[in-house]
């Protein structure tokens, strides 16, 4: 037999093994067999996927969905409203991620929030960026155009899953409906996984849609079809069977388990040894150690069987209650100068621990995270740990309280810092005793609402110099009463964050506050606190500029460009509006100058008007006043 013989015979033959690859690649992108075991129901048709969505939120404790109403999401909404889900819509979508936020960061439960595809997504990218450096787990649901449209230049299509990539812990695009629920359960796993964080799954239109409406949109009749759109046709249904098969079939919908890193017995032991022989012990507590598997109670127990004096920050802000004398505030970075054992409890040596160098390289230092790169941030070339341990803060503090008991923190030590601490509380007092040449002293009005505020507030805080000066003054009451940013430092929180937060503390009161920048990313969301019944209060500090640019912009750069904004006061607030009433009234009289009973009914109530504007005016100076 000659070669070329042997290739006519063998050839095929060996093109054998490709073309059967090639062949089950496109019956599996095709859906080939998926459609050939499409058998709905009649009643299994006029399901949608959002009621999937739905009753796998319900299965893991959700009681609220953040949203901003779209045609992409409507289903979701609509299934969440059905199980009892409270489905609240926004001004802004920005807004349903920070209050989903604030809801998983008091409660424990994952945040939910659902926003329309294209621009809606978007418009989400600050607050999903904010929750994952927060460290805080929240699930974001994204409407998408429908999967047979998908690059075909449909409304509002993009490739969303790209911009999240670099930003959650877990993407996903749900293409098939009976892949909703093991999509959404692993991605909630993921989320409250490990080091927590936002996750993102986007659920195109004719997933989330009931197939009756998704087939009377796609599988029109055409009369009289070509041959060309026969097969078009074939393919479509083909399809859009395929999405749907067995996408009805009972599911288990309970949580996946999640997975939590812990300090193993031999690293608490070592600390333990560290702060024995320790006189000048510190802890410095971030928000990572309130996540959850730890309540917040259990780990307050844990650092007041220790002893040992504490800052607290972020989250961690309230955890030792108002007074507690083993809370210091005040003049952090002289105390870890003079520390011998610091314990970095889920906090990082970025810009606010300068990089590490504000620890004391005498220091023994015990560091605690979840996250390594986080534990080993600018080590060893700024700072370097004694014992560096990778799991859970709070859970670490809670057997390290149980491995030293009977252990007694020095006292001339804690005295010291509380000491110091008053010294510095007293100076703040005095600062905000001194009159101001105009409008109201800071300080004052901080100390002011701090003697207000019931036992059981929640604060959040939105804005530069005010919330700065807020920070050493205002002192939550409990453990979850502090709701910052964290480290991004974002600005537009507020709106979000009182809106979870109130939801979560039906009963408590909430403050915002706000400096005057700030105030205008989220003011419109007092429009939803209306809507929803949810009041909160905003204290907003007035200085008219982004002051804390302004402070470094002049003296270095020579100008104040772009940090000024306009000083209006009450009065002149009040004058202008009169003066366009004024003006509006002499038109309207002008009009009616030939009805004189209508003429005269037009003057009479424009006086009215005045009358009660001037009493509204004098009762708000009065107000002012008081306060000052």
């Amino acid at each position: 037999m000659d070669l070329w013989t042997a290739l006519v015979i063998y050839a095929p033959l060996l093109l054998l093994p490709t073309f059967f690859t090639a062949l089950a690649i496109a019956v599996h992108k095709l859906g080939l067999i998926d459609a050939w075991l499409f058998n709905l129901s009649e009643e299994e048709k006029k399901k949608n996927g959002g009621e999937l969505v739905a009753a796998v939120l319900k299965k893991h404790g959700v009681k609220f969905v953040f949203t901003l109403v779209g045609g992409h999401i409507s289903p979701i909404l609509v299934g969440c409203e059905k199980l009892g889900i409270r489905v609240v819509d926004t001004r802004h979508e920005v807004t349903t991620v920070f209050a989903a936020d604030a809801v998983a960061r008091l409660s424990g439960v994952i945040g939910v929030a659902a926003v329309t595809a294209g621009p809606g997504v978007t418009n989400t990218v600050t607050a999903v960026k904010n929750a994952q450096m927060a460290q805080i787990p929240v699930l974001l649901m994204g409407g998408a155009a429908p999967t047979l449209l998908q690059g075909r230049g449909s409304l509002q299509d993009i490739d969303q899953l790209s911009l999240f990539k670099p930003l959650c812990k877990y993407n996903a695009s749900v293409r098939k409906v009976r892949d909703i629920v093991p999509t959404l359960k692993q991605a909630i796993a993921v989320a409250q996984s490990g080091t927590p964080g936002p996750v993102f799954v986007e659920l195109p239109m004719d997933i989330l849609y009931s197939y009756s409406l998704v087939a009377r949109e796609f599988l029109k009749e055409i009369p009289r079809p070509t041959f060309i759109q026969r097969i078009f046709q074939w393919y479509i249904r083909t399809r859009v069977n395929a999405v749907f098969s067995r996408g009805f079939d009972l599911q288990d919908v309970s949580p996946l388990p999640v997975v939590q890193p812990m300090a193993s017995i031999s690293d608490v032991a070592a600390a333990a040894d560290l702060l024995r022989e320790a006189k000048k012990p510190l802890i410095l507590m971030g928000s990572q150690a309130l996540l959850p598997p730890q309540p917040a109670d259990k780990i307050r127990k844990a650092l007041e069987s220790l002893g040992v004096p504490c800052f607290l920050a972020g989250m961690s802000r309230g955890l030792l209650g108002k007074d507690s004398p083993l809370h210091i505030r005040q003049r952090r970075k002289d105390a870890l100068k003079e520390a011998d054992v610091v314990i970095l409890a889920g906090t990082v040596c970025d810009f606010r621990l300068n990089y590490g160098r504000a620890l004391s390289k005498k220091s023994k230092v015990i560091a605690v995270n979840r996250d390594y790169e986080q534990l080993t941030k600018n080590s060893p070339s700024q700072w370097k740990a004694t014992l560096t341990v990778e799991g859970d803060a709070g859970s670490f503090l809670v057997l390290l309280a149980e491995a030293l008991s009977g252990y007694e923190c020095p006292g001339d030590w804690t005295k010291m810092l509380k000491d110091r601490d008053m010294e510095k509380e007293e100076a703040n007092r005095e600062k905000a005793l001194q009159p101001c040449k105009q409008y109201l002293n800071p300080l004052k009005l901080l100390y002011c609402v701090e003697d207000v505020m019931s036992s059981d507030s929640v604060i959040v805080v939105d804005g530069g110099d005010f919330v700065g000066s807020a920070a050493y003054i205002l002192r939550p009451r409990d453990p979850l009463c502090w709701l910052d940013p964290g480290a991004f430092g974002t600005l537009g929180v507020g709106g979000g964050f009182a809106l979870g937060a109130k939801l979560c503390r039906p009963d408590s009161e909430v403050w915002i506050i706000y400096g005057d920048g700030s105030l205008g990313y989220s003011v419109a969301e007092y429009d939803t606190f209306a809507r929803h019944k949810l009041p909160v209060i905003s204290v907003v500090g007035n200085d008219a500029a982004w002051t804390q640019i302004l402070r470094e912009q002049l003296p270095i750069l020579g100008s104040d460009v772009a940090c000024t904004l306009v000083v209006r006061s009450l009065c002149s607030l009040w004058c202008s509006q009169l003066s366009n009433l004024y003006y509006n009234m002499q038109r309207l009289c002008l009009c009616l100058a030939n009805d004189l009973w209508l003429y005269k009914i037009v003057v009479a109530v424009g006086v009215a008007v005045l009358f009660v504007s001037g009493l509204c005016f004098t009762h708000s100076a009065a107000v002012a006043g008081l306060l000052i």
